[in-house]
């Protein structure tokens, strides 16, 4: 999940919303690559998800099913907001998951 959320914002890096609407395969990366953050939340265990409550899984799921369902078409306004506000919140999320994983290899 880190992994693609990480390509997001390196391709994002730097653009308006205007050059990122106007650019059909940045669009189309970017909107795979989300829907690939929500198709492994439904890899991860109840447990792991009880677990770390701060991250949005249902809703991480939830835009999953709307770009591969293509319910009313996906909005792109919503799109770059995603990319914009909630994946930096999430990039910092799943580093400090993974850090204490390995904190708990580790010991």
């Amino acid at each position: 999940m880190l992994r693609y959320a990480d390509k997001v914002r390196a391709y994002c890096k730097g653009i308006s919303y205007e050059e990122f609407r106007g650019n059909e395969l940045l669009v189309e990366a970017c909107v795979f690559n989300l829907s690939q953050i929500g198709e492994l939340v439904t890899r991860l265990d109840d447990t792991f998800r009880e677990e770390n409550r701060q991250v949005a899984w249902e809703e991480i799921y939830g835009l999953r099913n709307r770009i591969v369902h293509d319910y009313e078409g996906v909005n792109l306004r919503l799109i770059w907001e995603i990319i914009a506000e909630d994946i930096p919140a999430l990039q910092r999320e799943l580093t400090a998951i993974k850090q204490q994983l390995e904190k708990r290899d580790t010991v």
